[in-house]
């Protein structure tokens, strides 16, 4: 018996305010099965107390940072920055007043 039936996909795609297919329906619940089926496997091994020789393991590669340095550059001018604004007030973006701000 499947663990979701086309019915709940399909209250879950108006939940999600999803348009949905009769046919994607039924592809959804196939694929929403197979991949419950897939957590309830691995949820078993985790119970079984035979993995408790095995580290947990939070990446499949070591943890590695890359950081460039912290040099400073030059930025744009405010002439520059300003070249494209549909709008400017003096050195600065003009933007339309909100909540009623003086």
């Amino acid at each position: 018996m499947s663990a979701i039936s086309r019915d709940e996909v399909a209250h879950l795609a108006r939940l999600s305010r999803l348009a949905v297919t009769d046919e994607e329906l039924d592809v959804f619940a196939t694929q929403l099965d197979s991949i419950l089926e897939h957590v309830k496997v691995v949820t078993e091994i985790g119970s079984d107390g035979a993995d408790t020789d095995v580290a947990p393991l939070t990446l499949p590669v070591g943890n590695v940072n890359v950081n460039r340095a912290d040099v400073p550059v030059p930025g744009l001018t405010p002439e520059q920055a300003l070249s494209g604004a549909p709008a400017r007030e003096g050195d600065r973006f003009a933007v339309p007043r909100i909540l009623g701000e003086e």
